[in-house]
């Protein structure tokens, strides 16, 4: 009986480490977003070729540090981090009256918001 119990408890840990080590080795955080990159903007490339900056960077959630969180005028349990897929490089075009960037080199950096 104790044998039989032994050889399962191995056999269930093998095939675990089988399952594991079956999967690529690359980071599964960004798993179902593509990376930062230029992509061509469909809607506005009418007459040329418009690019938009698109995809995923880094990302992350972890519990506020005491020490912060006493620092903090109004205290928060999660603390997060971010940067997005934000151009390096753009100029401003107009296409059909509408003033659009056109992006020429995409990196991961601060997140920037533009409310106009």
């Amino acid at each position: 009986m104790m044998g039989s119990v032994k050889s399962t408890g191995l056999l269930v840990l093998l095939s675990f480490f089988y399952i594991t080590n079956s999967y690529p080795n690359s980071d599964m955080s960004n798993r179902g977003c593509a990376e930062c990159t230029l992509r061509k903007n469909s809607l506005f490339s009418i007459d040329r070729p418009i690019y938009q900056c698109v995809g995923c960077c880094f990302s992350r959630a972890y519990p506020t540090p005491l020490k912060s969180k006493k620092a903090m005028s109004i205290p928060k349990n999660i603390t997060s981090e971010a940067s997005c897929c934000v151009a390096k490089h753009s100029y401003e075009m107009e296409v059909a009256g509408i003033r659009v960037r056109n992006h020429t080199d995409c990196h991961c950096n601060t997140c920037h918001f533009h409310w106009q």
